[in-house]
């Protein structure tokens, strides 16, 4: 016993001292370690913290040391830097080949996304990402905000009026999520999807466990003994893609002898759905492709635009800037306001879509991403990196650096996306560089629903800003009078508020 004992202490210690054994240098030197690094255990500690803490952690270290790339070391995790200068993001996004997805990556998110365009790198990536490119037409995406929006979201409006009338405190986050379930549901799949699916409460509870698997180093050892929640989250989400998919194939054979007829008819002949089917063979793959931009498009999408709200409700004056700026486009009526294609671009509402970008630039729906080298590598700063080395960055904390966004960049500046004519009005909104703000990635890989989410929330902010106040639950509607403080992410792999966002809504004095 005492020699098994002694093997599992030699195998656990070797286990812990893989993160410190690294061969990345700049300039013949290793990099700088971030503040708290501790013998054997590294950074692990930090990794195991609520990962609102983490990224906090994270931008601590971005602030002690600016754009210099520094090294970290956890546990279980290859040997790692974490970049912060926006060539050095430049310089993995525009290489797509060197650095991908890759093994560590795959290995935890394998069971929620499978062969999808999340874990895909090289030619099956390709294959997805072109289905993604004709299904994300300008085209697709003005019957999309003309067509198929507005009565989806005439039912998010009867809910939010019901709640008006009967005086009920609402969950704007369990709202919005509804209208882009819905939303991608009709659009991507032909399907109406409600978000009370048990489907959808499956998927939430899976991404959750999946992001903690990229913090905690025991995750295998912890869901073989406590995992059966999770493995019937993800057999629930598996079998609903299959459902997908075999509706998509029975929908195309049956309508193969009226397919002129049915193109016409449908709001968008050029689904997700059958895009994915014409350039993919294996169906399985395209049941993972369909749950992927599911993901990607609903939960990102209603995220965001709760973040959105939430800093709405702390700076009521920014509702009344939406409001000045969407009386240009009335038509007639206390509550005429009306919005088409033409109406939701950024260049006819710059302040709403500054709006949405500060939002995003404070609270990022991805907030850190990771890659693995496939390769060596030398970064623009001299920095060294070997074949199978990980490289994150954290657009979280990006989000908030002095160096990027100037001494106010913890603050809520609309104004800063601002571009304005001679006379100050404003005009449009900046554009930032990618690499300096990669919310929606960048090069290669940059995101293919990036405008469908800029036109999607500007219209859904300006209607709702319009019609409704939201206020935010405070310690008066408290059963034990506590206040809520500042709002927390929830473990995920994206960005869910922690216990959603419950408001009171009133309708909104003209």
């Amino acid at each position: 016993m005492l020699t098994i004992a002694l093997c599992l202490a030699g195998a656990l210690l070797l286990w812990f001292l893989q993160g410190q054994q690294s061969s990345i240098r700049r300039n013949g030197k290793r990099l700088p370690r971030p503040p708290g690094t501790l013998p054997f255990a590294g950074n692990g500690i930090w990794f195991l913290q609520p990962r609102h803490k983490l990224l906090n952690w994270f931008v601590q270290c971005e602030r002690q040391t600016g754009f210099d790339t520094f090294e970290i070391s956890v546990p279980s995790l290859p040997p790692a830097i974490v970049i912060n200068d926006p060539t050095n993001v430049e310089h993995v996004l525009k290489n797509n080949d060197i650095f991908i997805k890759g093994s560590f990556f795959r290995a935890r998110s394998w069971d929620l996304f499978g062969n999808g365009i999340i874990n895909a790198d090289g030619e099956l990536w390709k294959i997805q990402r072109k289905a993604g490119l004709r299904f994300f037409s300008n085209a697709n995406l003005k019957q999309l905000i003309d067509e198929i929006l507005p009565p989806i979201l005439a039912d998010t409006n009867r809910t939010l009026y019901d709640a008006v009338e009967n005086k009920s405190v609402i969950d704007l986050q369990a709202i919005l999520l509804e209208l882009t379930t819905r939303l991608m549901g009709n659009m991507a799949y032909d399907m109406d999807m409600p978000s009370s699916l048990s489907f959808s409460k499956s998927f939430d509870f899976a991404s959750g466990k999946i992001g903690e698997r990229f913090q905690n180093p025991f995750w295998k050892l912890s869901e073989l003994l406590f995992g059966s929640s999770l493995r019937n989250a993800v057999f629930e989400v598996k079998q609903f893609g299959t459902l997908i998919v075999a509706a998509a194939v029975s929908r195309r054979a049956t309508s193969a002898a009226a397919a002129t007829a049915k193109e016409t008819a449908d709001p968008l002949k050029n689904n997700l759905i059958n895009a994915l089917l014409d350039h993919i063979d294996d169906h399985t793959v395209v049941a993972d492709a369909a749950m992927n931009y599911l993901s990607a498009g609903r939960d990102t999408t209603a995220q965001s635009m709760t973040w959105t709200f939430y800093l709405l409700m702390r700076h009521p004056e920014s509702c009344q800037t939406i409001i000045d700026e969407s009386k240009k486009i009335l038509e007639g009526g206390n509550r005429g306001l009306s919005l088409n294609f033409e109406d939701v671009q950024a260049s006819v509402l710059p302040h709403t879509a500054a709006i949405f970008n500060e939002a995003l630039r404070l609270y990022p729906p991805v907030p850190v991403e990771m890659k693995e080298c496939t390769a060596s590598s030398i970064f623009p700063d001299g920095t060294w990196v070997p074949k199978g080395a990980v490289v994150l960055w954290v657009t979280w904390a990006l989000g908030r650096s002095h160096k990027i966004w100037g001494n106010n960049a913890d603050e809520f500046r609309p104004e800063r996306w601002l571009e304005v004519d001679g006379s100050g009005k404003a005009t449009n909104v900046k554009n930032v560089s990618a690499y300096e703000w990669p919310v929606f990635n960048g090069g290669p890989r940059s995101c293919l629903g990036k405008r469908m989410a800029e036109l999607l929330a500007v219209y859904v902010i300006a209607d709702l800003t319009w019609r409704y106040e939201f206020e935010e639950i405070s310690e008066k509607h408290l059963s034990n009078g506590q206040s809520l403080g500042e709002r927390q992410s929830q473990n995920s792999l994206t960005l869910p508020m922690e216990g959603g966002l419950p408001c009171c809504v009133h309708l909104r004095k003209k």
